[in-house]
């Protein structure tokens, strides 16, 4: 039960929920985020100063008593603990007007603070000449757009404040309108060959998205180009999913995750599912029978990976639970009675990523058990050496980047037989061997298998083990947690 969490004494240094405490630039986020509060305070009078720190995830200001707005917003941030200064920079790009710059510089000390694809400045100018506008120029409106949200166009070239000589109306003018600007001209006024890694990142999935060229011919022209200049680095434009009936590009690193989306997700299970197809051709398939025995999460998985927010909603939805608490204490009972009791590891192992990550579990990876992999409606054995391996795993996270990572408690039965005869127990070499076969066939597949050994999780080192391994997992992910 989750509420038996609060007994456990957790080992120190845990991170937060989001990659940020060794990798976000603290100081100088705060600096910024002040330096916006000292514009904002102007917009709102006295009054208005709780509702706007409560929307922007800042501690309620202290009363007026002589105070200015500029002291009180001031003292707001002041009282603002490190960890949650992204959430607060995060609110304060999604619900203020901004400068360009002013935006720019906040999203580049978020973005510097997660995992990122390294594009260096050599790879961009090559990408840049073999890169023609055309496709793009065809649909102006969206590619200016695109422009607008990562790039400071505002600058005056010299013109004395006409609009006419801002970047954006010589982008209109030379790129647009005549097209006497050459691709590596435009990124280089764009300054993007300086820009940070991840900024050049997200251009590059802006130019390959439905949303600036609905065009799926042209999209896939880009990725193509785009791939070629990406290999050496290890990285890709990989198809992560669908957006209005057209695909959608992700800049993914180098090693990780698979192409394919999962699609009939079947976890929890208390036995054996009775499964059949209901359309062949679209793999749809229904639990035929017992079907109480098994959890199936049906709902598309984002580029995010599945995070314990969305299997909540899920299960609110499916279960008709309105309350977020009791359905979320239903929900971890369901998944934990499908844990064989016999495997206190496997056990442990669960119950303690819930206690370690208990108050920040909405926005990190849910980590699902006893997932069904194969299913095969013969035996194994009658079908023998031909039996797939690894019918089911213990556990399965499917974390942002599509990565699929399968986590495996070993006991003795893992590598041993017990002698009929005598009842003797002996190392089994064939046992052995099939499992590592069936690890090296997930891995050709896009999983990452981690094996954790029995005793190392029942032991007083066991909260320790455990939050090393999901520190140093999390951590790697491409995701917006730690």
């Amino acid at each position: 039960m989750l509420a038996q969490f609060a007994s456990l004494e957790l080992p120190p240094g845990l991170p937060h929920h989001r990659e940020m405490a060794e990798r976000t630039d603290l100081p100088r986020l705060r600096n910024l985020i002040e330096g916006v509060l000292a514009d904002l305070y102007q917009r709102y009078g006295h009054r208005d100063l709780p509702e706007l720190c409560d929307r922007l995830c800042l501690p309620t200001p202290p009363p007026e008593d002589g105070h200015t707005k500029h002291q009180r917003l001031a003292a707001s941030l002041q009282a603002c603990p490190d960890d949650r200064l992204e959430d607060v920079a995060e609110a304060v790009l999604g619900t203020e007007p901004l400068r360009a710059r002013e935006r720019n510089e906040l999203q580049d000390v978020l973005w510097l603070g997660r995992p990122y694809v390294e594009i260096p400045g050599r790879t961009r100018r090559e990408l840049a000449k073999d890169f023609d506008l055309a496709d793009h120029l065809g649909y102006p409106d969206r590619f200016l757009a695109l422009l607008q949200r990562l790039w400071d166009l505002d600058g005056d070239l010299g013109g004395w404040g006409d609009p006419a000589r801002s970047l954006c109306g010589q982008i209109e003018r030379h790129v647009i309108r005549f097209r006497d600007w050459s691709t590596e001209e435009l990124f280089d006024k764009l300054e993007a060959f300086e820009a940070t890694h991840p900024r050049f990142g997200y251009f590059l999935e802006g130019l390959a998205s439905p949303a600036v060229l609905p065009d799926e011919e042209a999209q896939r022209r880009f990725v193509e180009l785009a791939n070629r200049h990406l290999q050496p680095l290890g990285a890709q434009l990989r198809h992560e999913g669908e957006e209005d009936g057209y695909p959608l590009f992700q800049l993914v690193r180098p090693g990780y995750g698979t192409a394919r989306r999962p699609r009939n997700l079947i976890f929890a299970t208390l036995g054996k599912p009775d499964i059949r197809f209901t359309s062949a051709l679209d793999n749809d398939i229904e639990i035929a029978e017992r079907a109480d025995q098994v959890l199936v999460y049906d709902r598309p998985i984002s580029t995010d990976g599945l995070l314990w927010r969305d299997l909540l909603a899920w299960w609110q939805e499916t279960h008709e639970a309105t309350d977020p608490e009791s359905a979320g204490l239903a929900l971890y009972d369901r998944m934990q009675k499908s844990l064989p009791r016999e495997s206190e590891g496997q056990r442990n192992l669960f119950w303690l990523y819930h206690r370690l990550y208990k108050d920040h579990l909405h926005d990190l990876p849910a980590l699902l058990p006893e997932i069904w992999l194969h299913w095969d409606p013969v035996t194994v054995r009658k079908r023998g050496e031909r039996a797939l391996q690894n019918l089911r795993m213990d556990f399965l996270m499917l974390l942002p980047g599509s990565r699929r990572v399968v986590l495996e408690v070993d006991g003795m039965q893992h590598y041993t037989r017990t002698r009929t005869r005598n009842g003797r127990t002996e190392p089994d070499s064939a046992k052995y061997a099939a499992t590592m076969a069936g690890d090296r066939d997930l891995k050709f597949r896009g999983y990452e298998v981690f094996r954790f050994g029995h005793r190392e999780l029942c032991g007083e080192r066991a909260p320790s083990v455990v939050a090393d391994f999901f520190r140093t997992l999390l951590n790697q992910s491409p995701g917006n947690y730690a």
